[in-house]
């Protein structure tokens, strides 16, 4: 626990050297990194120990006295410690991974890209950025959404903060449909799907273990506070296979494989964009109407096809099939085929002739 607090309070250390053009005191240091990160109680000897550790790890940090005291500032090599040269197709590589990057704007992830992104600007030679500026004519980034965590960034930082050091986190969150509510949660990790950003949390109150991680929309947070209670993650939770089970974000220790049968413009469209990427997608046999082992790369026309893909929720499942129309009907299992077809069913009545 202390280790992950240190790394936190000298990492918030170097970015307020970074921002300060004429240096701070240790009082300064200290003043700000308790509102920053939150703190009851800071002792001056602890920022000098941090100062002294980022110097040892080779980062320049000078001190100098004025009149109102000894200040501490990034000397003009720190830079050196990063230094690195720039291709102009690296440069465009970088600028499309800046622009994949939008739905993190209004965070302090997105003060770093953009500061980053700044710094790379000034630093390359001139020649190499008028030819990354042709180049980048070439490709366009668009369908990008163009919502914004700005309002969200406080109670961000929190969640961070806690996933850090092990805190569970109190939380007022309004499910669509539901009255706000207050609950503690134990925060894992942050995960971006689709341009919106969730938190990774396990529920305390849920026993099986099984059941106890799942998947919270930032959107949703009304309010996020650390409390002074600690919890221990679970050793066994891996969560990149955890985000992994499902086409969508809705979260379960074990997926479904859900079998839809498209047809072979459906099916052409499934392939160009996969759903997921352990999806199978195999031609039907006309004669047994099951999967046929042929060659999916080959061009079969008037074939339809069956895809098999894990889910772990029907409704992250209906928005995809009810985009295709006609061209897909969901096979099995029972449960996923039932709440398609009630949605097909209330559409018909709102859209059947009077």
């Amino acid at each position: 626990m202390a280790r992950n607090e240190q790394l936190i309070r000298q990492h918030k250390l170097l970015q307020l050297l970074e921002d300060s053009r004429f240096g701070r005191t240790i009082d300064e240091l200290k003043y700000d990194l308790v509102a920053d990160l939150g703190l009851s109680t800071l002792h001056g000897r602890t920022v000098r120990r941090d100062i002294e550790a980022l110097q040892a790890a080779g980062y320049d940090i000078q001190n100098e006295m004025v009149e109102r005291g000894k200040v501490y500032r990034l000397g003009r090599n720190h830079t050196a410690v990063h230094e690195i040269a720039f291709s102009a197709t690296e440069l465009i590589a970088l600028a499309i991974g800046r622009e994949l990057l939008t739905p993190l704007m209004g965070t302090q992830y997105w003060q770093g890209i953009e500061t980053f992104w700044n710094k790379v600007q000034e630093a390359i030679p001139e020649g190499v950025y008028e030819h990354y500026q042709r180049y980048r004519k070439v490709l366009y980034v668009s369908g990008t959404p163009s919502k914004t965590y700005a309002a969200h960034a406080g109670m961000l930082k929190t969640i961070t903060r806690c996933i850090l050091e092990h805190r569970v986190v109190e939380i007022e969150y309004k499910s669509v449909g539901r009255p706000s509510s207050r609950r503690q949660i134990e925060p894992y990790a942050l995960a971006v799907h689709q341009s919106s950003i969730y938190v990774v949390a396990a529920a305390p109150e849920v026993t099986d273990a099984s059941e106890r991680l799942r998947n919270w929309k930032l959107d949703r947070f009304k309010l996020a506070r650390v409390t002074d209670e600690y919890f221990k993650p679970d050793p066994k939770v891996d969560l990149a296979k955890f985000l992994s089970k499902s086409i969508g974000i809705f979260s379960g220790e074990t997926s479904t494989q859900v079998q839809i049968r498209l047809g072979p413009r459906s099916a052409s469209y499934v392939k160009e964009d996969p759903w997921h990427p352990d999806q199978v997608l195999e031609p039907v046999d006309p004669d047994t109407n099951t999967p046929d082992d042929v060659d999916t790369d080959e061009d079969i026309s008037g074939t339809d096809f069956i895809l098999t893909v894990p889910a772990s929720h029907p409704r992250e499942l209906l928005p995809k099939v009810l985009a295709l129309g006609a061209d897909a009907e969901v096979l099995s299992p029972a449960e996923y085929r039932d709440a398609v077809a009630a949605v097909v069913g209330t559409l018909a009545d709102r859209y059947g002739t009077p």
